[in-house]
């Protein structure tokens, strides 16, 4: 039986991140096991959202270490090749009158205090920047500059490359059929690919994370939440790549949406999706109700998107958390376990320095951000981290 130092379960964003920090942190003898292929789950399907904007200053934190690396992404890895297929055209953030106003203007004074580069824009400044869209009821606009969108999957793949050049070894199409714990304390792991000694497991397991309760008994509280994502095409309107990023809490849906595809639009909704039953990244229905409910959101604040058509679509699953936050850290009373779940469409925003920090924690060195926070503790005792906006994917 093959021994490791850390084996890592998964190698979405999270995973691959957390492989390459262990490497960079000086880990000799890693192994990252996934049951499919390097992103090939959940982090396929994300919209690569790239913003600081979050109403949990804990978010915001871990948000802004995470733009420094996506920022000179090729330099952190050590590989010029690398790329995160950055898109920096800005994100901007609107409120009407009424119950999102204050908490928008919390959240963004919140994030002038944690140093983050803002501006507060008036209607005629936002129609410049965004000339396709209507402001009329915009009483606070929000805009990060430096925001803009990036591609999960790329991210991954180069983490995962820049691993397995540092040492690490990355297996495929491997299941991990459980945690091997004896007195408390993680001895290895049983796969489909064989049996491996360790003595440290850190789970990125995602959407799958109820595997990991089952095998340990414990409570580890998270829902596959299944959110749609429409791609629409108007002739009259071309969402340009130098258009910002939008969110709009003036919708229903809480709409955000960007450019795609150079001209095309990306919009779905920021609130409480479709719960699942049980994991699965399969393709799932988008019932022409939604289309035709979001197409009317759209429409709202896009006046010439009444006209528009669906290019494409797909959807995705969300780790939801009761609070909406990821759990990370320590599984108190296993020893040799650390955790990574329950992003709840934070993930890919967050994932170079949940990488770092949960590598950190592994090697048992300082974290750079602190981790008590986002302990699966605060569900016991209600130190919960809910975000301004209520339950949803903006917290």
């Amino acid at each position: 039986m093959n021994t490791y130092d850390v084996v890592v379960i998964g190698a979405g964003v999270i995973g691959s991140s957390v492989a390459f920090h262990l490497a960079k942190f000086g880990a000799k003898n890693v192994l990252v096991l996934d049951r499919d292929t390097i992103g090939a789950g959940t982090t396929s399907q994300s919209s690569g959202i790239l913003r600081t904007h979050y109403s949990v200053k804990e978010n915001v934190e871990l948000a802004r270490h995470s733009w420094q690396i996506f920022n000179n992404f090729a330099e952190y890895l050590g590989d010029d090749e690398a790329s995160c297929g950055m898109v920096k055209c800005g994100y901007m953030i609107v409120a009407p009158e009424g119950d999102k106003l204050e908490p928008l203007r919390a959240s963004l004074n919140q994030q002038r205090e944690q140093g983050i580069a803002l501006e507060t824009l008036s209607q005629a400044q936002a129609r410049e920047l965004l000339p396709i869209a209507q402001f009329d009821d915009a009483a606070l606009i929000g805009y990060e500059p430096e925001a803009g969108f990036a591609d999960a999957y790329l991210v991954a793949t180069s983490f995962a490359r820049a691993a397995r050049r540092s040492g690490v070894t990355v297996r495929e199409n491997a299941q991990v059929n459980r945690v091997l714990i004896e007195n408390g304390k993680v001895v290895g792991v049983s796969t489909s690919i064989g049996d491996f000694k360790t003595s440290m497991v850190i789970s990125a397991q995602n959407i799958w994370t109820p595997e990991l309760a089952g095998w340990t008994g414990r409570e580890l509280p998270v829902t596959p939440e299944r959110h749609a994502v429409l791609a629409l095409e108007c002739d009259a309107a071309k969402y340009t790549f130098s258009m910002p990023v939008f969110k709009d809490l003036a919708s229903p849906g809480m709409l955000y949406c960007r450019s795609y595809g150079g001209s095309q639009m990306l919009v779905s909704e920021g609130v409480v999706g479709e719960s699942l039953a049980a994991a699965q990244v399969e393709q799932g229905d988008i019932p022409m109700d939604y289309v035709v409910e979001v197409g009317a959101q759209v429409a709202e604040r896009f006046p010439a998107y009444e006209a528009s058509g669906i290019a494409s679509s797909w959807t995705g699953v969300y780790d939801v958390t009761p609070d909406w936050n990821p759990v990370l850290g320590k599984l108190p009373g296993i020893e040799g376990l650390v955790v990574g779940y329950g992003f709840s469409g934070h993930g890919f925003k967050l994932s170079p320095t949940v990488g770092r920090i949960l590598a950190q924690e592994a090697l048992g060195m300082p974290t750079d951000v602190s981790l008590a926070p986002y302990s699966i503790e605060r569900f016991h005792t209600g130190r919960l981290l809910t975000g301004k906006y209520g339950l949803g994917a903006v917290s």
